[in-house]
């Protein structure tokens, strides 16, 4: 697939050599000629080019990329002049980044497809995995659904998913477990542990104390279960 990047502060370059990593192609580009220099033999193209220029924006094609994506939130004034120039240019989906509740409000106005809030995505992740000491790690997919990874209850181990039938009593789904499977090191004669993750786990899956359940549904009974 073929990415355009618009802004590389650290959100922006992460997202460019993530996606350069996975094998994309991936023009980024910046006006800071320092953040270009950065990553320009990391990914497919770098430029130095101001994304409030529209006629050097216009000249990138940006009709042939499959996403574009806007990384700066800083300056609200230039991520939307930015955002409404690759629409304006023929952008098949454009993501880009907000700083605050009204920017993303504006930039949904004006057609983007995907708002992200980075910070106060990974403030809410922080702030769930310290509220239960039993939640490893919580990620809200929209409004109504969310994934949830739980250590597995007390009352659960040495059952098996068929018998405490998540679905049916809270409409929930196990769509993974993470398991630490000792081994021992012949060397030192310690023993240590792997982590084994079991993707969608048949209702026959027995859990074992300290199983991490990767848990997926509706966010009210997502919540109604992290109190078990």
């Amino acid at each position: 697939m073929q990415f355009l990047v618009i802004g590389l502060g650290r959100f922006g370059k992460a997202v460019a050599l993530t996606l350069a990593s996975k094998g994309h192609e991936v023009l980024a580009i910046d006006k800071d000629e320092s953040r270009v220099t950065e990553v320009e033999d990391k990914v497919s193209q770098a430029l130095v080019i101001d994304s409030t220029n529209e006629k050097a924006m216009k000249s990138l094609g940006i009709s042939d990329f499959d996403y574009v994506i806007v990384c700066m939130s800083s300056n609200m004034e230039a991520s939307i002049l930015t955002t409404m120039i690759v629409k304006d240019s023929g952008a098949k989906k454009v993501v880009a980044k907000a700083g605050t509740e009204v920017h993303a409000k504006i930039l949904k106005r004006i057609g983007v497809d995907k708002v992200v809030f980075p910070e106060a995505e990974m403030g809410q992740r922080v702030a769930e995995s310290l509220s239960s000491p039993k939640i490893f790690d919580y990620i809200e997919l929209s409004e109504d659904y969310s994934i949830v990874e739980i250590v597995t209850p007390d009352a659960f181990v040495g059952k098996t998913l068929a018998e405490i039938d998540l679905r049916k009593k809270y409409g929930l789904q196990v769509i993974a477990i993470r398991r630490k499977v000792p081994h021992l090191n012949e060397d030192t004669g310690q023993v240590g542990y792997d982590t084994k993750v079991v993707l969608a786990p048949g209702p026959d899956q027995e859990l074992l104390k300290g199983d991490i359940l990767v848990v997926l549904g509706e966010t009210p009974k997502i919540e109604q279960f992290k109190k078990l």
